[in-house]
């Protein structure tokens, strides 16, 4: 049986990675930051006893640990780095109304969280069958689309992630494990809005797609969730 951790999966793309990862009848470690607030995910879990849920906020380094410890001699083949926040609030970001506190706290979910559970979980990864980190970025991360102002936390943090990501698939590759950095789409979620063209369905379909047709040359790029190249 093939086992994936998501985090974030309590709404909108984690739920559904952890969704159909578990109708193909993978192992599924679903992680939230208030499990017993996550119907929708309880309700997976009840359905399909390879799924179980997991308390974890990526930006508490005891939690991380605590998750690092349940899977502790077990093998992880796929790691979705998905959990992330959008902080900005009624144009706040803009020149005269940032608040800082909100980007450092963007900058240590959507960049740091990625990385400190990606680490904390290298030794199941390595004995993995897939060995594969992926990290969810957004087109927004990309420095060649920016054509518009504001948005300037999110924006940095994704840039952030991508460029660390890039360096760090080199020193992945020597354990043999991969990196993919996706582009889910503009995807009606909570943060997408009802006007997304996407449902979480479409988009976690051609994500999977992407994660299925993996191979070594693939790692440190970024991809649409399509599979199209993104420019940095």
């Amino acid at each position: 049986m093939h086992s994936v951790l998501v985090t974030g999966s309590n709404r909108g793309l984690g739920l559904e990675w952890a969704r159909q990862y578990a109708g193909e009848g993978w192992r599924v470690y679903a992680t939230c930051r208030r499990p017993d607030e996550a119907e929708a995910l309880q309700t997976l879990a009840d359905a399909h006893p390879e799924v179980s849920i997991h308390r974890l906020d990526v930006t508490d380094r005891e939690q991380v640990e605590d998750m690092a410890a349940v899977l502790a001699g077990q093998p992880l083949d796929l790691l979705i780095n998905n959990a992330g926040i959008y902080l900005e609030r009624w144009g706040r970001d803009k020149l005269g109304q940032i608040d800082y506190d909100d980007w450092l706290t963007t900058l240590a979910v959507n960049t740091l969280g990625a990385f400190r559970v990606t680490e904390a979980l290298l030794p199941s990864l390595e004995q993995g069958r897939k060995r594969l980190v992926v990290n969810i970025s957004s087109h927004m991360g990309s420095i060649a689309d920016i054509n518009a102002p504001n948005d300037y936390a999110y924006r940095s943090s994704k840039a952030a992630l991508n460029a660390a990501s890039r360096g760090l698939s080199f020193e992945l590759a020597s354990l043999n494990i991969g990196l993919l950095l996706l582009h889910p789409g503009w995807v009606r979620t909570r943060m997408g809005g009802r006007e997304a063209p996407l449902s979480p369905e479409e988009s976690v379909a051609g994500m999977r797609a992407v994660v299925a047709r993996f191979d070594p040359s693939m790692s440190g790029k970024f991809y649409r969730y399509d599979g199209q190249a993104m420019p940095w």
